[in-house]
């Protein structure tokens, strides 16, 4: 299920903060409950990709994306995202979640998430592939940029493992092979 109130709990939270710059990191807490685990007893590894759109969300409603893709009656879509997991959360455990916006180009927005464990070893960092899209499909960056009024921005340069990421995207076929197996 879907965690409804934790993420309305989130932006909640959120709309109390201090507006961040674009580049800001958004920083969150966290717990691991009974329903976020796998039979191991550890955060379920689809689980974690829900739950950094708790750390997403009100990333962009603190830096007022969200406000503008509502004025503007656009949406918000995810295009990928690669995930590296390192260090197991347990049920009960308490963890901070770090959300920025990394960088964009033409299409989309690439934002990093990571979740720390109270000892400070990174449990598990993602990067997303974010597009925001209209009635038409995927609106270009620099109209998203404009309409935030960040006119005098510009992108960081994309990290290289993020390029060498899409390459291998790109690589990847589309649709998917699917060989028949046979008995």
């Amino acid at each position: 299920m879907y965690p409804i109130i934790r993420m309305a709990f989130g932006l909640w939270k959120a709309r109390k903060a201090p507006q961040l710059g674009p580049f800001a990191t958004y920083v969150s807490q966290h717990r691991c409950w009974p329903w976020d685990i796998d039979m191991w007893m550890e955060l379920n590894n689809g689980r974690t990709l829900t739950l950094y759109d708790l750390g997403r969300i009100p990333l962009a409603q603190v830096t007022g994306l969200m406000a503008m893709i509502r004025e503007q009656r656009w949406g918000l879509t995810m295009a990928g995202v690669v995930v590296r997991y390192r260090r197991r959360i347990r049920t009960f455990e308490r963890f901070e979640m770090r959300s920025r916006l990394l960088c964009w180009d033409e299409r989309f927005l690439y934002i990093e998430q990571s979740m720390w464990k109270r000892s400070g070893e990174c449990a598990n960092h993602a990067v997303y592939r974010s597009a925001v899209t209209d009635q038409n499909g995927i609106v270009p960056t620099h109209r998203v940029i404009a309409a935030m009024g960040l006119t005098d921005v510009s992108s960081p340069k994309m990290p290289d493992w993020v390029a060498d990421w899409l390459r291998a995207e790109d690589a990847r076929p589309w649709p998917p092979m699917q060989d028949a197996i046979s008995d």
